[in-house]
């Protein structure tokens, strides 16, 4: 009987991690608890507004103030991500990120809840990047990556579903300082995973911090959704609104200057200059925003018009979270590796959410869940998981390894970006159509309802738009390089 030959090192290297999918399960449950954190206080969002004596102007900044920074700071993130190691910036992301929402969970004014949830959002700009770089590290079967990415992406899209579902629950059982609270049993119970199945990876030499890039990105981004903020209430044709717009893309604008030119820059070009790369980012930015801004009109449709609780308005969003859940893991995670190039499967996915979109424009203040919502709703979902799953794999294949922390982060920076800009646009949109239909039928009874109404309808009209642009730029993905 022949002797058995040990596996030699690099046997070992290129076998699978034992522990892959007890990892996979850490580090989707960091990426849940940040997706979550992006939605769970809109259902919360009237009993904060109560609790702390929130203008209507203002409130929407305890969602845009976590999705800025979020978004504002994932370059860097990434970057850090890439010189220091994935897992170092995993495990002070979670401590950050469980610090920075208790301390907004125990905040007693406006001010210091804002200043919780930038704190969280920046927190997220570091652990989101170093997640879904360990998960392109940690799987590396196509079969296996793709099964891997199937759950990923359906977290990515689902999880804010589920984060209104959660939510409510806490809110009505509890109170809305435990949409908070509640991350840091998460934050803690997915540290002691990280430390006990994650494997350690050393900094990426030649990578360093481009802080002139990182204060031009964060800079012309904040000016720009300020500045969208800011035209609910002054107009757009104000001149402060105006001088935001024009600093924002100057900035971003010499933000692309300086990267072409910076020795160590934040953002090497090369990764957004890659086509089908462009294309799932383009696609990603696009969704999300019609995403986040629905989730933000519907909340206060199913609340104020048809008189929900909190609980019962997260529950309506379930069925678009399963959608989701079954578009991303079941469809496209099977249907990807036989799908070439991905825009078969990211183009008709957002005609499906654009389709879904379309009905919500069709909305009356005596519309009914059953065909006015639910309807929309699943097209949604569905549209949504055929979609994000193949975005985070076409976006993340074939980088080298020293960006592959910052590649990571310019896909969740479109993500979050879009959330925000998604947020602050179409409620802007939404509340001016509102008001300029109140004030032109005085005599209607209900008219605030209809005025509400009518404003969600309008957003919604805006939002099929941009994914119907959204699948036209998911049609201009190819197959994506073998890294």
């Amino acid at each position: 009987m022949p002797t058995p030959v040990p596996h030699t090192t690099a046997d070992a290297a290129e076998l699978p991690d034992p522990k892959r999918w007890w990892a996979l399960a850490v580090i989707a449950a960091a990426q849940l608890m940040v997706i979550l954190d992006g939605t769970i206080v809109n259902i919360a969002l009237p009993s904060v507004q109560n609790g702390l004596g929130m203008s209507d102007a203002s409130r929407q900044w305890v969602i845009t103030a976590y999705s800025l920074a979020f978004g504002g700071l994932l370059l860097l993130g990434g970057r850090i991500a890439d010189l220091v190691g994935r897992k170092r910036t995993f495990l002070i992301g979670l401590v950050g990120f469980a610090a920075a929402s208790a301390l907004g969970g125990a905040a007693e004014g406006p001010g210091t809840l804002f200043a919780a949830r930038a704190l969280q959002g920046a927190c997220a700009a570091v652990l989101a990047p170093s997640a879904l770089s360990l998960l392109t590290t940690t799987f590396t079967d196509p079969a296996e990556r793709g099964r891997a990415f199937g759950i990923y992406g359906a977290l990515a899209g689902g999880g804010s579903a589920i984060g209104l579902l959660v939510g409510g629950l806490l809110t009505e059982y509890a109170t809305w300082r435990w949409c908070l609270y509640v991350n840091v049993p998460i934050a803690l119970a997915a540290l002691g995973g990280a430390l006990a199945l994650l494997k350690d990876s050393p900094g990426q030499r030649g990578v360093r911090l481009d802080v002139p890039g990182a204060l031009l990105a964060s800079g012309g981004l904040v000016a720009i959704v300020y500045g969208s903020s800011e035209a609910e209430s002054a107009g757009w044709a104000d001149p402060l609104v105006l001088t935001l717009f024009a600093v924002g893309v100057a900035l971003l604008a010499v933000f692309v200057w300086w990267q072409s030119r910076a020795k160590h820059p934040m953002l090497p070009l090369h990764i957004v200059r890659d086509r089908t790369r462009a294309a799932a980012l383009a696609t990603m930015g696009l969704a999300t925003v019609a995403m986040f801004g629905t989730f933000l009109f519907l909340t206060y449709y199913l609340q104020t018009i048809l008189d929900y609780s909190p609980l019962r308005t997260g529950l309506a969003f379930l069925p678009m979270s399963v959608t989701i859940v079954i578009g991303a893991t079941q469809i496209a995670a099977r249907l990807l590796p036989h799908t070439a190039p991905p825009r078969n499967l990211m183009a008709p996915g957002m005609l499906l959410a654009a389709a879904g979109m379309l009905l919500l424009t069709r909305l009356s203040a005596t519309s009914t869940y059953a065909t006015g919502v639910l309807p929309a709703l699943v097209l949604l979902g569905l549209g949504m998981g055929l979609t994000f799953m193949p975005v985070y794999a076409t976006a993340t294949a074939g980088v080298a390894p020293k960006d592959a922390g910052v590649t990571s982060a310019t896909v969740s920076t479109f993500q979050q970006i879009g959330g925000s800009l998604g947020t602050v646009l179409l409620n802007t949109i939404a509340s001016s159509a509102a008001t300029r239909y109140s004030e032109a039928h005085p005599y209607r009874s209900r008219a605030l309802g209809e005025g509400m109404v009518h404003g969600f309808t309008v957003a919604a009209w805006w939002s099929t738009g941009v994914l119907l642009l959204a699948a036209l730029a998911a049609a201009m993905a190819r197959t994506p390089q073998k890294p």
